[in-house]
């Protein structure tokens, strides 16, 4: 299935009357401007909306994915989407709590740039009546002067009522303190706001609810130069259940670029969602129906044992953000670590990245596997490893080895890969050195 068609699969829920109900009853709206404003216009004639994204690294991540289902939801109201990468708020980086960021150079920036735009473009459609559009605020800051900028947009801010914004009044309170670049992006993407009203009629920006100080900034700046009401959505900053930050694992972020977080590493991570959070993450991740979630949540009441609402969730993220054929071989994948598969039929690809997610260790053709079983972590000891194998409680690559002087060489995959499991759950990994 490629990308329009998998856009074209998606749909908004016939069940809901409007699709402010919808994204009211996926729990998408954390803070906004006036509700029953924004219901009617949502409601009504297509609307030009967006959602700014700036490239502070080479990918987007799982908090930015929240963003994107969003656009893509209005779009399937009949909705326009703008998708702004911002090639001039990146070289900057909107104020986090704790300390300034490390600005990069102008080249990086526009390299991401590019990569940005073509992750934000996956999730749009760029056909028909309410055709999406990409813009870049580089396009408009690059040719304003300090002056102008000054004197046209600074003068209609106050610095009373800047200090008050979440973002830099906790960096106020901090040791770090906060810079007039950071302090002032504030004014940047109340601009960008502006602009796009300006250029396009753009009524609505979203954005995390972290970020509402600078959604208001626009919608305030809108109102005072051009005399017109603006709207603003914030989403909800997404927890775990258990206090944890959502979209890490094993402290790392969950990036939507393939080559830094791979599509097994993705899949897996949705499949370990606990009961308590998964219907939520149903509701905001997918474009299952409202039915259809509903059923998976007497699914989790009723046999949790089965994960069948967090294998839903695993394949539903995954085909949305790398395709169904990258969702079907981490699957494979998956099933194949745990005896229920042909590791040997694998991809290499995604045999490698499964690996990479496993206690790893290096060896050679010679390598004792009880040797390799200690040097992984599955024993502590040659001889627990031994008395494993004679309990026939130890694979490779899903054959039970019973003999302790058994070596890896010829039970490896392309020659350097092996997968090592004691028992039903235990795995690790075998790298041959290349």
């Amino acid at each position: 299935m490629s990308t329009p068609e998998i856009l074209a699969a998606q749909h908004n829920d016939p069940s809901f009357e409007t699709i402010w109900d919808e994204i009211v009853w996926r729990g998408l709206i954390h803070v906004s401007t006036d509700q029953s404003e924004l219901k009617q216009l949502l409601s009504g004639e297509p609307i030009t909306y967006y959602c700014g994204f700036d490239p502070t690294a080479p990918s987007l991540h799982l908090g930015n994915l929240v963003q994107l289902l969003l656009l893509r939801r209005l779009q399937l109201a009949g909705h326009r989407p703008l998708g702004l990468v911002g090639g001039s708020t990146g070289l900057i980086g909107d104020p986090r709590p704790t300390a300034e960021r490390t600005l990069n150079t102008k080249e990086t920036v526009a390299e991401w740039v590019g990569y940005l735009q073509a992750q934000v473009s996956k999730f749009l459609s760029f056909e028909g009546d309410n055709a999406a559009s990409l813009v870049n605020n580089l396009d408009w800051f690059g040719q304003l002067s300090a002056i102008d900028f000054l004197r046209d947009i600074g003068k209609h801010y106050r610095v009373g009522a800047m200090l008050k914004k979440d973002a830099v009044a906790a960096r106020l309170n901090s040791d770090a303190g906060i810079s007039y670049t950071e302090f002032s992006y504030q004014i940047l993407q109340g601009l960008d706001f502006l602009e796009l009203y300006r250029q396009y009629g753009c009524v609505l920006q979203t954005g995390g609810s972290d970020q509402w100080g600078n959604l208001t900034s626009g919608t305030d700046l809108i109102r005072r130069v051009e005399g017109v009401a603006a709207h603003a959505i914030g989403t909800p900053l997404i927890t775990n259940s258990d206090g944890t930050k959502f979209g890490k694992s094993e402290g790392n972020a969950i990036w939507l670029d393939e080559n830094l977080t791979s599509p097994y590493a993705f899949y897996q991570f949705w499949l370990n969602t606990e009961d308590a959070d998964v219907i939520e993450r149903l509701k905001i991740f997918t474009f299952l129906s409202r039915a259809e979630i509903e059923r998976l949540e007497q699914a989790v009441a009723d046999a949790p044992f089965r994960r069948e609402a967090q294998r839903a969730l695993a394949l539903e993220v995954t085909t949305l953000v790398h395709g169904p054929d990258a969702a079907n071989a981490a699957i494979l994948a998956s099933q194949a670590l745990f005896g229920n598969g042909d590791l040997g039929a694998l991809d290499l690809a995604t045999l490698e990245a499964a690996l990479r997610e496993l206690p790893t260790a290096a060896a050679q053709p010679s390598s004792l596997v009880a040797q390799l079983l200690v040097d992984t972590g599955l024993t502590t000891s040659l001889s627990e490893s031994r008395r494993a194998i004679a309990q026939g409680g130890v694979y490779v690559n899903n054959v039970k080895i019973d003999d302790d002087q058994a070596t890896i060489g010829a039970r490896l995959i392309a020659g350097r890969l092996a997968v090592l499991r004691r028992g039903k759950k235990t795995l690790a990994g075998v790298v041959v050195p290349g």
